[in-house]
């Protein structure tokens, strides 16, 4: 027992720190996901209106896709900066533009698989649709189209920790010419 203690948060301890800061930069992102939706939500034409037909299908882009996207931009925009400067303090390493490309990338990845499971929750024919008896729009906590939107953050996040910290920030380190952070000394004892 004391090994696998040991592997799971001494020797991965950096890893740990890292998700800590991640999530904590992704708490205040659902914040400024949800002020953005909001926001729309309250200005703009009802969630559930079609926006674009997709021909030949039945189907349409509705209003609350846009609404997610729009919001997801926001707060893509928002976590990269602060991932960038504070979880994986990558700001010296390489131009912000070009940093930014691959966050934006695989957020859009997300959002894509975030507006699939955003519909499924919408969309009242859907197997998983959210209850619209208890979720009937009437107050802030009883819309539905937040606690999808939550549902979806909930489940794209560890996706993206994993491809950014695999991906964005670990290759603009390496392109940079920065070696990797060393281990500590005595990180990979086990304690024998």
């Amino acid at each position: 027992m004391r090994r696998l203690r040991d592997y799971l948060f001494v020797r991965h301890r950096r890893n740990w720190v890292l998700l800590t800061r991640f999530a904590l930069v992704g708490l205040t992102g659902v914040v400024v996901n949800l002020l953005v939706l909001v926001v729309l939500r309250r200005l703009g034409p009802p969630v559930d209106d079609a926006l674009v037909a997709l021909p030949p299908t039945r189907y349409s882009v509705r209003w609350y896709h846009l609404y997610s996207t729009l919001a997801f931009l926001a707060a893509n925009l928002w976590n990269f900066q602060l991932n960038r400067s504070w979880t994986f303090r990558s700001a010296h390493h390489r131009g912000w533009r070009r940093e930014y490309g691959p966050f934006l990338l695989i957020g859009f990845a997300g959002q894509l698989v975030g507006l699939v499971l955003l519909t499924l929750l919408m969309h009242p024919e859907s197997p998983v649709h959210l209850p619209t008896h208890v979720l009937d729009d009437s107050t802030g906590l009883r819309t539905r189209l937040y606690w999808a939107q939550l549902v979806v953050i909930v489940v794209v996040t560890p996706l993206s920790f994993v491809l950014n910290k695999v991906w964005t920030f670990a290759a603009v380190r390496a392109a940079a010419g920065v070696p990797p952070t060393p281990p500590r000394a005595g990180a990979g004892r086990t304690g024998r």
